[in-house]
């Protein structure tokens, strides 16, 4: 079967041009304060593949054999672009240019952390895109990044696993689930400042790539400019302080070179109530010439970190808080504890070689390690009411809608008991927050003297404990990339990859509040049902043990791509190709009650294997302008997460799960020149095949005739066959209307839908507990199609005005729109089932279509505006730079969603309507909302 797929490796349809005539364009690289010269600038001739970098004097030669007006681009990290415009008709030599620090570029790097730091929780995915966008310098992918991030703008609609992104050639996206893990990174952005950033599906030289784009971090040591740098910065987003120290050494004479850099974030607590932060950040890199040809480079950092969580909440908790409410936290000895904290501390140890074989042959080959923990803690109780606040039982609409009356029937025969309802409403709002206090009380005993007075407390079973879903991973990877220009106007590009991921996950006790022990069982099941594991069946559970589940993920991949480009005075094309085989398997470490078969060893090795073919082609129009169109066709594997349908509790495979089907085309015309600049794109991508599982507790889901005490259930839901469809227009414009007034304006327009009506099964893990009773159904299709993808802005505006005195201070204002934003909805609702009646098997009579696409319209959020000003000064003290930036965001503090969903509880068309008809529902949409007025302060020194 794979012999197949290997055949187009060695298919290279073109043939290679006759080399033509060069000439040499020469110059010197300095900067404009200090009047050194700068290394390692990267000089290019726009719309070319001609290119090179500047030697430890400032000096570079160019070869080309491309003739006419052209315009030369320079491009350091922490410097302004340089654009010139220059006529090639002989040897050209352009003598000393200079180029300006760029402060704002600097800042920006550091603003992207407040964006990646999750912005309120882990049903968002909104950071995923904000990543890829710091290396673009483009003014559409700044706007992205930097003014509609923080509404959750995700480029073109699509999520991280749809990009690649790679340090020193080593792809780092998540096997688990496709995504890379930006808080891996957190607080290193000045050591992490040289990249390179393809859109779309473009060409890269390292990879083959997503349809959102490939983003490489280069850590080589010889590459960053030689100095020292310490800043300090202020926030009230995630963070409240930051403090980083850096020092790069620069090649000395021995072939050594070393970057180290360290850092602190610290935050008691965030914009959003209880939501503190606490995280370290440590980096080295040492590189060795060994030979002209030949250097090795260690990287290795560590970043720790922690972060409270922040809540979705409803219509009717929003109303009676505000918008910054958490119900995470509750006060204890009188500071802020949150219950759902994430903690991350995953080291990367990575070795490099670079062997230059010859001048037109290069070949970089990496190892990686990396290992480490991520925890998301909450509160895991037993046979003891819920401790969450807004639980549904504690809020006024318990009373004033149907489920007060707990029929379960939902017959409509109900009156609002209004009374009550203002009782839970002066209770609620009398202690709104977590009871830590009360949790302690509930997992102790008095101890009283002979008199019989209560003299203090010892501990007991704890009813309420702190938990942690905990993933522990060791990954270890192996690539080697190959870069060869075959002939002047032909080169060629490959590599290969592989990785092994061995992922431990359990449920880990981190604090038994106050008791003595917890029980390892489930409670809401009896006898052999109950155990988390039959070997160890009762056992007692102290802090630092696993239980509740325990089971290791196992993945190995192999990717592999070649790629042939040509490169001629007009026109430019590339074709690549790639193949990868992955293969997942499950290994339980405990014999579950429930699923006491099918739980403890390893499951079915599952394998996929996948192709690709992409291709592009460059028509130049003049030396200022050109058109770029590229696409896209490949098949991916199920990320490891959406693979087995209930990983935590059995060795079950998603039934029917294929490979992911991926197609993209894009067409772009770029316009640039010294004082404007343009770029237009329009692109369409289909995803289809694709697979999610989720979980949530349902009612009136299930038919009682068949076998259930109870038409209600805790599930599993998988969605399979799932297609998205993406299109869309970008606008980029950039204008220099003086020496010192710069205008930008973006634009976005998309329309993202879903494209199918993917099938909906549902797991009942309480009815795998019965003998010789199903316990996975199908619920058919979920009608989905042209619903709108959720959680994001499918239109966004912005226009901004900069402007840069020569003494060193600049000041900029953006204004944006974004709109079409749109809820998630919940598919078992789009399902056949949820006009049916569990009970009598009937469809509910008042069940009208009218009525029916009322309450299954998808809801739209409102506009929202953001003005945004940012601004800064540079100073020259004692020979030091010293610079300033400071930045508003939300000036007007406007309070919009940035997302939300709808929860899947009411799983019948009588438990929506009669809870949505109550005016006061229980179980509403849960909403996300975006940071108020904030603001970011830095002043660095560079020595």
């Amino acid at each position: 079967m794979r012999k197949k797929y290997v055949l187009f490796f060695i298919l290279l349809p073109f043939g290679l041009a006759f080399a033509q005539k060069e000439i040499a364009i020469s110059g010197i690289v300095i900067d404009a304060k200090t009047q050194s010269p700068l290394e390692n600038v990267v000089v290019s001739i726009q719309n070319s593949s001609v290119t090179q970098l500047t030697t430890a004097n400032g000096k570079f030669v160019l070869y080309s054999s491309l003739k006419g007006e052209q315009l030369l681009l320079l491009h350091s990290q922490g410097y302004k672009d340089l654009l010139l415009k220059i006529n090639i008709y002989a040897n050209l030599t352009l003598g000393t240019l200079q180029l300006e620090d760029n402060f704002t570029d600097e800042v920006q790097g550091t603003l992207i952390t407040l964006l990646d730091s999750d912005l309120s929780d882990d049903n968002s995915s909104s950071e995923m895109t904000s990543g890829l966008l710091q290396s673009a310098k483009d003014a559409f992918f700044q706007a992205s990044a930097f003014n509609w991030g923080q509404a959750r703008f995700k480029v073109r609609g699509l999520d991280s696993e749809n990009g690649t992104m790679m340090l020193n050639g080593m792809p780092m996206n998540k096997i688990y689930d496709g995504r890379p893990q930006w808080t891996n990174w957190g607080g290193l952005n000045d050591v992490l400042r040289n990249q390179e950033f393809s859109i779309g599906a473009a060409s890269s030289l390292y990879t083959f790539g997503g349809i959102l784009g490939t983003q490489q971090i280069y850590t080589r040591a010889s590459l960053y400019r030689k100095g020292e740098r310490i800043s300090l910065s202020g926030s009230n987003t995630t963070y409240n302080w930051r403090a980083t120290g850096t020092y790069a050494s620069g090649m000395n004479s021995a072939g050594w070179a070393y970057v180290v850099s360290a850092g602190k974030r610290i935050g008691n607590e965030g914009y959003f109530e209880g939501t503190n932060f606490d995280g370290e950040s440590f980096f080295l890199s040492i590189e060795k010439n060994l030979n002209r040809r030949n250097a090795i480079n260690f990287t290795g950092f560590y970043t720790p970190n922690s972060r409270g969580k922040n809540s979705a909440n409803t219509t009717e908790v929003t109303a009676l808080t505000d918008g910054r409410y958490n119900s995470y936290w509750g006060w204890q000895n009188g500071k802020k504890r949150n219950a759902r904290v994430k903690n991350i501390e995953e080291p990367l140890l990575m070795l490099n070689h670079y062997f230059k074989i010859n001048e037109k042959t290069n070949l970089n080959s990496a190892i990686l390690y990396q290992f480490g923990k991520t925890g998301n803690s909450n509160i895991d109780y037993q046979n003891t009411p819920s401790p969450d606040p807004v639980y549904y039982r504690k809020l006024p609409s318990y009373y004033s809608s149907m489920y007060a009356s707990d029929r379960g029937e939902f017959s409509g025969d109900f009156t609002p008991d209004y009374k009550n309802a203002e009782k839970s409403k002066e209770l609620f709002l009398k202690n709104p927050q977590i009871n830590w206090e009360e949790i302690y009380r509930a997992n102790q005993k008095p101890i009283t003297n002979a008199d019989g007075i209560i003299t203090g407390y010892g501990p007991v079973q704890s009813h309420y404990v702190l938990y942690e879903d905990r993933t522990d991973d060791k990954t270890f990877a192996a690539n080697s990339n190959v870069n060869i220009q075959l002939t002047e106007n032909s080169a060629f590009d490959g590599g290969i990859t592989f990785r092994n991921l061995k992922s431990h996950q359990f449920q880990y006790l981190l604090d038994l509040l106050g008791g003595e022990y917890f029980m390892d069982i489930d409670a809401f099941y009896i006898g052999n049902q109950a155990q988390s594991d039959l070997r160890n069946p009762n056992r007692q559970v102290k802090v630092g043990d696993q239980y509740g589940y325990n089971y290791n993920l196992l993945a190995t991949t192999v990717d592999a791509f070649t790629q042939f480009k040509f490169n001629y005075k007009k026109t430019e094309f590339y074709l690549a190709q790639s193949y990868s085989v992955s293969d997942y398997q499950r290994e339980g470490l405990y014999q579950n009650g429930i699923y006491r078969t099918t739980s403890l060893g390893r499951s079915q090795k599952v394998s996929f294997e996948n192709f690709g073919f992409k291709g592009g082609f460059t028509y130049k129009i003049s030396g200022k302008q050109g058109l770029f169109f590229n696409g896209m066709y490949l098949t991916k594997a199920p990320s490891l997460r959406n693979t087995f349908s209930n990983s935590r509790l059995n060795n079950s495979i998603v039934n029917g799960i294929e490979n992911e089907n991926i197609s993209s085309i894009e067409g772009n015309y770029v316009y640039r020149s010294p004082k404007l600049k343009i770029r237009t794109t329009v692109y369409y991508s289909l995803i289809k095949n694709t697979t999610k599982t989720s979980f949530f507790y349902a009612e009136g889901i299930f038919d009682k005739g068949a076998g259930y005490n109870n038409t209600d259930a805790f599930v599993s839901q998988t969605l399979s066959n799932l297609d998205k469809k993406n299109s869309g227009a970008e606008l980029s414009f950039e204008y220099q209307a003086s020496a010192t007034l710069k205008i930008t304006l973006s634009a976005a327009y998309g329309n993202y839908t879903y494209s199918s009506n993917p099938n909906v099964s549902i797991t009942n893990d309480a009815n795998a507990a019965k003998a010789n009773t199903q316990a996975t159904f199908d619920f058919g299709e979920s009608y989905l199609k042209n619903y709108k993808q959720p959680g994001m802005p499918q239109q966004a505006y912005s226009l901004g005005l900069e402007y840069r005195d020569p003494k060193f201070w600049w000041l900029a204002a953006n204004i944006n729109y974004l709109t079409d934003s749109y809820i998630d909805v919940s598919p078992i609702a789009r399902t056949n089932r949820f006009y049916v009646n569990s009970k009598s098997g009937l469809a509910f009579p008042e069940a009208t279509e009218q009525r029916a696409s009322e309450l299954l319209r998808q809801e739209k959020f409102s506009p929202v505006s953001l003005l945004n000003i940012t601004g800064g000064k540079s100073w020259r003290v004692f020979g030091k730079y010293v610079g300033f930036f400071a930045s508003v965001n939300n000036v007007f503090d406007s309070s919009y969603k940035t997302g939300g969903f709808e929860q899947a509880r009411n799983a019948n068309f009588r438990a929506l309507n009669q809870d949505v008809s109550s005016k006061t529902p229980s179980f509403g949409p849960k909403y996300f909302y975006g940071y108020g007025r904030t603001y970011f302060v830095n002043i660095s020194i560079t020595l």
